[in-house]
């Protein structure tokens, strides 16, 4: 099977079986959204989803956040991982908005970026799920699934993955291609124990080909 065979056969599998696939974070508005994932890095989405309510009630908005105390947030986001650096990154982040960006968060890529705890995954994120911008956000999840059927070729970086991913994958389907691979690979595609009998796209993984 070449590999624009594999992707025409994933693609239609999950445009089938997926038709709607969307972000498991909670939010309102881009503000929660990127406060959401700079949680969720390393951290499960329902985890995230019971730390953030009382979050926004406490900062509502980038200007309430960037007054606040380091250690303060840090209180009422250490059940998650690595709350020191997320508490450090989500009052610069907010400093950043209210200082550059007139309190708004921006839609660009390379302006998301700028911001502490904004990589590229996840300034990816909140451009197209907040911004509808055509991008794919490659998380540990994206990484691994794309590697085990075969769609990344000896790609040894999220970058050349999400390089690989967007050249092969229409670019009208990036942002959903992303909740496809992640959503796969957080029920299906398992890190330890992929659940290969029950997945619908098997028959055309290349890692599972090795297996038969």
């Amino acid at each position: 099977m070449t590999r624009k065979e594999r992707y025409e056969k994933v693609i239609e599998y999950f445009q089938e079986n997926m038709p709607v696939a969307e972000t498991e974070l909670h939010y309102n508005n881009p503000y929660e959204l990127i406060v959401a994932t700079i949680l969720s890095a390393q951290c499960t989405d329902k985890r995230v989803n019971m730390i953030t309510p009382s979050f926004f009630e406490r900062y509502p908005s980038p200007q309430v956040l960037a007054e606040a105390q380091q250690e303060a947030v840090f209180e009422v986001i250490k059940s998650c991982s690595y709350p020191n650096n997320k508490a450090k990154n989500l009052v610069g982040m907010a400093k950043g908005v209210m200082e550059r960006f007139g309190g708004e968060i921006p839609s660009d890529l390379k302006e998301l970026q700028t911001l502490p705890g904004v990589g590229r995954k996840t300034a990816n994120v909140v451009a197209s799920v907040a911004f509808n911008t055509a991008a794919i956000a490659v998380d540990t999840h994206v990484y691994r699934v794309a590697r085990r059927i075969g769609l990344s070729h000896n790609a040894k970086t999220p970058l050349e993955t999400e390089k690989q991913l967007m050249k092969n994958i229409p670019q009208e389907l990036w942002a959903v291609a992303h909740h496809w691979l992640i959503l796969h690979g957080r029920y299906t595609c398992l890190a330890r124990s992929p659940k290969c009998s029950t997945c619908g796209i098997s028959e055309w993984c290349k890692e599972f080909s090795k297996t038969k």
